[in-house]
């Protein structure tokens, strides 16, 4: 069922994207330096106009959570729940140096930040009016050392992971989803603007089990083995639809009661795991209660559709092997047993070991950045 045909060179998009690609608009996260792995934090839990701003610790308070608001000019405002206060530079200051802190939210480009994506997932902020990184003092890595605002180098003290609170803990998964905005990010650095984190944080909520079945390791080799697939069909998450136009016409078949309502080209490959086929839309709709038969558009442009059709496949399909990715991984049986039920009529048996070690590739990379042992049976 999952034909992903590319049949055209691409251009290598640049690895610094704007961050409104992955950050959403009205969501809290905390910020985490990279060089230190400590909290962007108001000092003493501040809550007035000039409250210090540092570096702190290593889990997740109200004093380091920070609510990121797009503004109208494409630049963001960050706001402390706590206090109700943007992360400001003191007295609009444009010199290296100049210190970070709290203030009442004015609209200024003082309290005006560019959200810079960074090829490994971080963020560089950079602030609107003095054009000037958010920078840790010295590179410090104690807690307490000072926020500021320094000349943008790329160095490690100037990047930040940025995590939502509710699964925040060091550029980790912690608490709550199996991977982290940041991981996603350093996962994907070059995927269409399309997939966002957002997108598939509320799919997978939709699903009971999913990336939440079983101990913290399996949990996080579900997840990497599922982006891996995903990975794999879509091209790294840059395709959102099927790169062959000429195949467009191929996936109706007539011989389904409902037919292609949509239109005998509708129905290509679209979304994560380039779905495509008629029945496919039909199968998938009913069970994420989407008319997918007659909007099949809907997974080349709703976000959380799209990645609602791939956990379906992953959830609930076996396709050409013995059981679903999801039963494979929650049960140890391996990575191997996800590319069968996926794409094994093609690929397993020795059809295409190219194709299955670019899948294993995959795998390995998001385990490692996850932090988990890949377990035993690879390949299939």
């Amino acid at each position: 069922m999952l034909v992903f045909l590319i049949v055209s060179l691409l251009i290598t998009m640049i690895s610094t994207l704007t961050a409104s690609a992955a950050v959403s608009s009205g969501v809290t996260y905390n910020l985490i330096n990279v060089n230190s792995g400590k909290y962007l934090d108001v000092q003493g839990v501040g809550t007035v106009d000039g409250s210090n701003v540092q570096i702190w610790g290593s889990a997740d308070t109200v004093a380091r959570r920070w609510t990121i608001f797009q503004n109208s000019d494409g630049t963001f405002k960050l706001i402390n729940p706590n206090s109700g206060k943007a992360l400001d530079v003191n007295a609009a200051g444009t010199a290296n140096g100049s210190n970070v802190q709290i203030w009442s939210d004015n609209g200024t480009g003082a309290q005006k930040w560019w959200l810079d994506l960074n090829a490994d997932g971080s963020y560089t902020l950079v602030n609107l009016n003095a054009d000037k990184a958010l920078d840790v003092s010295g590179a410090g890595t104690a807690d307490g050392t000072n926020v500021q605002i320094w000349t943008k180098n790329g160095t490690a003290a100037q990047k930040w992971w940025i995590v939502p609170a509710s699964s925040s803990g060091g550029g980790g998964g912690g608490g709550g989803f199996a991977v982290s905005e940041a991981q996603f990010n350093q996962m994907f650095p070059n995927r269409s603007a399309f997939y966002t984190y957002q997108g598939l944080v509320t799919a997978a909520n939709s699903f009971a089990g999913f990336a939440t079945t079983g101990d913290n390791t399996i949990k996080k080799r579900e997840i990497a083995a599922f982006l891996a697939n995903v990975n794999h069909e879509s091209d790294q998450l840059r395709a959102v639809r099927e790169y062959n136009t000429a195949n467009y016409s191929h996936y109706c078949d007539w011989g389904q009661s409902y037919g292609c309502p949509a239109g005998q080209s509708a129905y290509y490959g679209k979304g994560p795991i380039q779905l495509s086929w008629n029945f496919n839309y039909k199968a998938a709709g009913d069970y994420i209660g989407v008319n997918l038969l007659n909007n099949p558009e809907l997974v080349a442009t709703d976000a959380a559709i799209a990645w609602k059709t791939a956990i379906w496949y992953w959830m609930s399909q076996n396709g050409p092997g013995w059981t679903t990715p999801h039963n494979a991984m929650v049960n140890s049986n391996g990575f191997g047993e996800t590319i069968r039920s996926i794409n094994g009529s093609l690929e397993c048996n020795n059809a295409n070991p190219a194709q299955v070690q670019a899948r294993v590739d995959a795998y390995l990379r998001f385990t490692q950045i996850l932090g988990v042992t890949a377990g035993s049976n690879l390949y299939c």
